[in-house]
């Protein structure tokens, strides 16, 4: 007999906590069969679920444990990262009756009330991402004024719940679903409550917080003056709290604000100056790691604004550039030369560090590359006086700036400077006792060779004199320590990149032998799995294989069995664990990229090509055999290296299209690991230019398959674009045979460009 709706709710109420509690148990079988009693709940009555959930968060006599979790699956009840996953949740909400969402609403607001601080601030995300789907359907009109009516409680926790849920609301919502009204109110009860004169620090904290995510909506206010310097004077002024959680929100703000309004900061910039320049030098290091972004968030505004307007500014301008970086240097330039000093003593073992130094030396880069040639004679005496003192700190810092101002300066301010410091940096790589001076080396000669050598570079910095130096100490260093090591594949990388475009001559030809050798050596190192060294070593010798000359074309295709042996390796082991199958899925796709690079650079050439297709039936036999294990990034690579042997094959691939089509639909249909459906798609086209009108009896399948991708809600919206290019690929190789796909194609493409038209004329209006 079914049980009724009242019924239900008064079963769910006992159990809910009971079930909420044993879904966070350690024991694996308790917490397993609690997650499939929530599932089952839900399934049977979604409505007294909701209900529960938002009562079990309301309720100050339940466990707090309880509590943050139904208010997390009530999250997760309205909201999903993928975006079709989030339109069918978006729909059952707002399919579901008035009265019941009335229900859980009252619970959530009423939970901004409770004295347990995870639970208000679980009931303000929940609040919010009901407000994100109500709102713009014109519904839930009164949150707004029930919220603000909040903030006059005397109870600072509820002023404090308030003030974050309006902060996730403008996180959540656009701010054209708000009107100007309800946005001063908001703007006005945020910035009274990050006041000076605001006793409890949570309000301020949650003020302040509120603001950042509050300052997209204004626009109106900051156009206002007395508006504006308000909203300044309370920022700047909340820069100097004695809690370091309010300082740091109000840094943040800052930066958002020099990035938002820039066009509004003139007024403001020097005192932001002397406020930024004594958190960089005085602050803990999380606040003056903001500080610093401000400034590198002023230079992001103008290197934009002086690249698309090409430093011609005029008084109808929207957005002339106001220079602030050029005025400040003086000041801003020392400032960042002293955060070089800075260092942490691991940091170069440590990928995700970030510290001030790294921050500085990040800032000044943007620097040089907004003020050009005049941040040079301010950096170079830093250097000169540090870069031979006996602490490594001195000389890391004075390389480290060396290499932050390579890019923005031009070659001829730079060159002469190269031309003697590269001897010198040479040496150091070869011979500094610092691991981090080495390492920073590295990186500051990849730096030059990426942006001071070239063909568009006039007076070259790599001669006849010092090819060979350079070569041999770079190659010496891939035997360094893994930091160090993968910092000189990446110098090693640039060198050969320079090289591209010169056609037949290459400094590096005579060497490419011992090159490639070194760089497979490093690929077997037992520590390459350090530091992304195999990684790199990899990507190098893809580059140097690229930009390789007729010279070396047998040396290439050497490397051919050499590469094929390694992948055969890879698909032979057995029994692994997951962490060594993950390694080996990465091989696998080093593997298959760097095949991929020696197909397109021998296939260029009609006297190069036989070279690997001698080796095709082996190749491709190792590219299916690949496609069985289960990794998205190998499966892309593989297939990429399929798209390149297939342009280069020509009508002969159409031998292993029987065995490969599955692989291929499988690809199609990939809508969960989309970049793999997106490469497939490519590889599509890539096939139909090869075999032409061969395709023919594959069409049936991936025109279904590619009409279906077209037609669905889940498949990520980038992938569709390229779908149209493929259709015309597919329609230029099977000619008049395409008309029986009209039918289904037209409406496809018709609609798509009355959206596309739709969309210009929405960025027309706006």
């Amino acid at each position: 007999m079914p049980i009724s709706y009242g019924k239900l709710s008064i079963f769910y109420r006992y159990l809910v906590t009971q079930v909420l509690l044993s879904a966070q148990a350690v024991d694996a079988t308790v917490r397993k069969h609690a997650e499939d009693t929530l599932k089952q709940f839900q399934e049977q009555n979604l409505p007294g679920f909701l209900i529960s959930l938002s009562g079990e968060l309301a309720s100050e006599e339940k466990p707090i444990e309880s509590r943050k979790l139904a208010g997390l699956i009530l999250k997760n009840a309205l909201d999903a990262k993928e975006q079709h996953r989030k339109y069918e949740l978006v729909q059952r909400w707002l399919s579901l009756d008035v009265a019941v969402k009335g229900q859980i609403k009252a619970c959530l607001l009423q939970t901004l009330s409770s004295l347990v601080p995870d639970a208000r601030s679980t009931a303000s995300q929940v609040i919010a991402k009901v407000a994100g789907i109500e709102l713009p359907q014109k519904q839930w009109p009164e949150l707004v004024g029930s919220l603000l009516s909040n903030i006059h409680q005397v109870p600072p926790h509820i002023k404090q719940a308030t003030l974050e849920t309006l902060g996730y609301l403008c996180e959540e919502v656009v701010p054209d679903v708000v009107d100007q009204d309800h946005v001063n109110k908001i703007l006005t009860a945020v910035v009274q409550g990050m006041n000076a004169n605001e006793a409890n620090n949570e309000v301020r904290l949650a003020a302040t917080r509120a603001l950042y995510n509050a300052l997209g909506f204004a626009q109106a206010n900051f156009s206002n003056d007395m508006e504006r310097d308000y909203i300044m004077r309370v920022v700047c002024e909340a820069t100097l709290s004695p809690e370091v959680k309010i300082r740091l929100a109000a840094f943040e703000c800052l930066v958002s604000i020099g990035s938002t309004y820039y066009e509004k900061l003139s007024p403001y910039i020097q005192d932001i100056f002397n406020i930024t320049s004594k958190a960089v030098r005085e602050e803990e290091e999380p606040v003056a790691l903001q500080a610093i972004e401000f400034w590198s968030s002023i230079c992001d505004e103008e290197i934009d604004i002086l690249e698309e307007y090409g430093g011609e500014f005029t008084a109808d301008s929207d957005v002339p550039c106001y220079y602030f970086i050029k005025q400040a240097l003086p000041a801003l330039v020392p400032m960042l030369l002293e955060t070089l000093l800075k260092q942490e003593e691991d940091q170069d073992q440590d990928e995700g560090a970030w510290n001030l130094a790294m921050a500085g030396g990040t800032c000044l880069g943007l620097v040089a590359r907004t003020v050009g040639d005049d941040i040079v004679p301010l950096v170079m005496p830093f250097i000169e006086e540090n870069i031979t003192k006996p602490d490594w700190r001195q000389r890391e810092a004075s390389t480290y700036a060396f290499g932050s101002i390579l890019e923005g300066p031009s070659p001829d301010k730079l060159t002469p400077i190269v031309n003697v410091a590269l001897n010198f940096m040479l040496t150091a790589l070869t011979n500094d006792p610092s691991s981090h001076v080495k390492d920073t080396t590295a990186w500051t000669l990849g730096r030059i060779f990426e942006f001071l050598h070239g063909s568009s570079v006039e007076t070259p910095i790599i001669t006849p004199a010092n090819c060979q130096q350079i070569i041999s100490v770079l190659l010496q260093s891939m035997k360094d320590v893994p930091n160090v090591a993968e910092k000189a594949c990446g110098a090693l990388y640039f060198l050969a990149q320079g090289y591209e475009d010169l056609g037949s001559s290459s400094a590096l030809t005579p060497y490419f032998q011992e090159i490639v050798q070194s760089l497979l050596n490093v690929t077997h190192r037992e520590d390459a799995g350090e530091s992304r060294l195999r990684t790199a070593a990899y990507e190098t010798l893809n580059e140097v294989v690229r930009c390789s000359t007729e010279e070396t074309a047998r040396l290439v295709s050497e490397l051919v069995q050499v590469i094929m042996a390694e992948l055969h390796k890879t698909l032979e082991a057995q029994k692994l664990s997951s962490d060594e199958r993950e390694k080996q899925n990465e091989l696998q796709g080093l593997l298959c990229g760097c095949l991929q690079v020696i197909i397109q650079k021998l296939g260029a050439s009609n006297a190069t090509k036989y070279a690997f297709m001698q080796y095709g039936d082996q190749m491709m036999n190792l590219f299916l055999r690949v496609f069985a294990c289960r990794s998205a990034t190998v499966h892309e690579e593989a297939m990429l290296a399929i798209g390149a042997f297939a342009y280069a094959t020509g009508l002969n691939f159409a031998i292993y299209m029987p065995e490969f089509y599955k692989y291929l639909e499988m690809g199609l249909q990939n809508f969960e690991e989309y970049e793999v459906c997106a490469v497939t798609v490519g590889v599509v086209g890539d096939i139909c230019r090869a075999l032409e009108g061969k395709i023919l009896p594959y069409c049936d399948g991936i025109m279904t398959q590619l009409l279906k991708d077209l037609s669905s809600n889940q498949l990520h919206r980038s992938v569709k674009p390229p779908i149209f290019s493929c259709l015309g690929d597919i329609a230029l190789a099977i000619g008049e045979n395409f008309e029986k796909y009209l039918i289904y194609a037209m409406p496809m493409l018709q609609s798509a460009a009355e959206l596309s038209a739709h969309t210009s004329g929405l960025q027309e209006l706006s």
